[in-house]
């Protein structure tokens, strides 16, 4: 059977979960919903924005003048370091949740993205990832750095800016990557994404981006269109691991990926995207994990036609028509020189 041409069913290594592949289903007429990207050039200062520098924020406090990333605690944090009770129920359960978080503004410019920053930028924000990661995890079981870019993923601003959210618990994905590493890593005696990365550099047909400590691919088990998962080579299980030259290397293939993403349909390329490492409850217990990233865009076949997860993703299980393969290959043609 060609992968290619026919339905087919793939696994999702880190999550145990299978999806639908449909390649013929990417022939059919598109009368669904377009959504045209916004065209407009955002101001490098907005008065308006409570991100901007110098500007008051809902609080009434005032950011100061930064000149490279700002962090400051969430005003409207989805968890609060109090721990609260809940009262024990044989059928609903529930139970107290407690942590903090903080917002990561990339940039004092308002109308610049992670993907047009300079290099030297990019690194201060890695830099503020890595700082954030060990700071938050030396007290929280969990900390999942993430940014949510543009209005078609819900961002509450159009400022380029990420969220760090620490827990005192593990959250599902982490906590079921976790222990699909773990097993593999001792069914098959090799780490699962060293593993992945070997396979995809000696199959080539998935990889966007590589340098010497990272590969950015289109995973096998994509369930968006253009999903991507950037990996890292080295031995590293959380970001604060990661050494100067690992850290330089990772801002050098997130503007490559980044701008090619934004090349592929001429737009602003939205998307959410985190980090998975070890979570920091394990302590040293980290020999199974692999410290990567996930890119989520929604968008499909142009910058006006995204997918929907509906119907069968909902209820079923999750379904593409554009293989991995052929998003790959879109991807690494776009032409975003040196």
């Amino acid at each position: 059977m060609n992968l290619a041409d026919h339905p087919h069913r793939r696994r999702n290594l880190l999550t145990g979960e299978w999806l639908l592949v449909s390649p013929h289903r990417a022939k059919r007429p598109w009368q669904g919903e377009l959504a045209p990207p916004s065209s407009a050039q955002l101001a490098a200062h907005d008065p308006d924005c409570y991100l901007c520098a110098g500007n008051h924020r809902v609080t009434g406090e005032v950011n100061p003048a930064y000149d490279g990333t700002f962090v400051f605690a969430n005003d409207f944090a989805a968890l609060l370091p109090e721990q609260g009770q809940v009262e024990r129920h044989t059928v609903f359960e529930a139970v107290p949740a407690s942590g903090e978080a903080r917002v990561i503004c990339f940039s004092p410019d308002h109308g610049a993205t992670l993907a047009r920053l300079p290099i030297p930028a990019i690194l201060n924000v890695v830099d503020a990832w890595c700082d954030l990661s060990a700071e938050l995890g030396a007290h929280w079981a969990h900390v999942q750095l993430f940014e949510n870019k543009g209005a078609m993923m819900g961002a509450s601003s159009p400022h380029p800016h990420g969220q760090a959210w620490a827990s005192d618990f593990v959250p599902e994905l982490p906590a079921r990557e976790d222990q699909r590493q773990r097993a593999w890593l001792a069914d098959r005696g090799v780490v699962l994404l060293e593993e992945v990365a070997q396979a995809e550099l000696a199959a080539a047909e998935r990889i966007v981006e590589a340098n010497d400590h990272w590969l950015a691919i289109v995973p096998h088990w994509a369930g968006w269109p253009f999903e991507t998962l950037l990996i890292a080579r080295d031995p590293v299980a959380r970001l604060e691991a990661l050494s100067p030259v690992a850290r330089s290397a990772l801002a050098e293939i997130l503007s490559r990926l980044l701008r090619r993403c934004d090349g592929l349909f001429g737009c602003d390329f939205p998307y959410s995207m985190g980090w998975h490492g070890a979570p920091h409850a394990l302590g040293a217990d980290t020999a199974h994990w692999r410290l990567h990233a996930h890119f989520l865009p929604p968008l499909l076949r142009s910058a006006s036609v995204r997918k929907h997860m509906v119907g069968f993703e909902l209820l079923g299980e999750t379904q593409r028509d554009l293989t991995p393969e052929a998003a790959a290959r879109q991807l690494r043609a776009v032409e975003i020189g040196a």
